[in-house]
């Protein structure tokens, strides 16, 4: 079972998360910030990966630290749901298209977390969220997780541009943690991810 349960209590959030990433694409995603739930429902739902996130912040302040800190959290819990890492398959990429809007993102599930985001939203950001923030959040997923991405945006809808971009992520994602029936050991020249 590759599943993992993370729970995370800060002056600024309360987080309780659960995932399974050889899931059905089931999501319950309760962030108090509702374009976020999309988007995290649409991750769940294109990963094919089962998650459940209940979180509390402090967003009468701002959404910033409830989407950093459910990034830190999801990226725990992908880190400890992939384990060593033996057996997967590590790299993969995917488009998506959303309307004008297109997404291609490509991750090593290697260990080291790294970020390229390219592209941008307008100022007004998607669902009211500024559009740093989603690069933001995708950092800390990667920075947590262990997970090297390269993500490019473009369009003219913040909306359809975000969602693509998650979209492509959760598929690119499930690509990379599947399990390759021919790899025995971890798929990496130093023995370890």
């Amino acid at each position: 079972m590759r599943t993992s349960e993370v729970h995370r209590t800060t002056r600024e959030t309360d987080i309780s998360l659960s995932l399974d990433i050889d899931g059905t694409g089931a999501g319950t995603i309760v962030t108090g910030i509702p374009f976020f739930d999309h988007m995290l429902t649409s991750f769940a739902r294109h990963g094919r990966m089962d998650l459940t996130v209940r979180a509390a912040g402090d967003i009468a302040v701002d959404a910033h630290h409830t989407i950093e800190d459910i990034g830190i959290v999801l990226g725990t819990a992908l880190a400890e749901a992939v384990g060593d890492g033996r057996g997967i398959t590590r790299f993969a990429d995917a488009a998506v298209p959303m309307d004008e809007a297109l997404a291609r993102v490509a991750l090593d599930v290697g260990g080291r977390g790294y970020l390229v985001f390219e592209g941008a939203f307008s100022p007004a950001g998607p669902g009211g969220i500024p559009g740093d923030l989603i690069e933001h959040f995708f950092y800390s997923l990667c920075n947590h997780a262990g997970i090297t991405a390269h993500i490019a945006v473009t369009g003219r809808n913040d909306h359809h541009i975000c969602e693509a971009a998650f979209k492509a992520f959760a598929r690119a994602l499930r690509a990379a943690v599947a399990i390759d029936p021919s790899i025995s050991d971890v798929p990496s020249t130093k023995g370890t991810l």
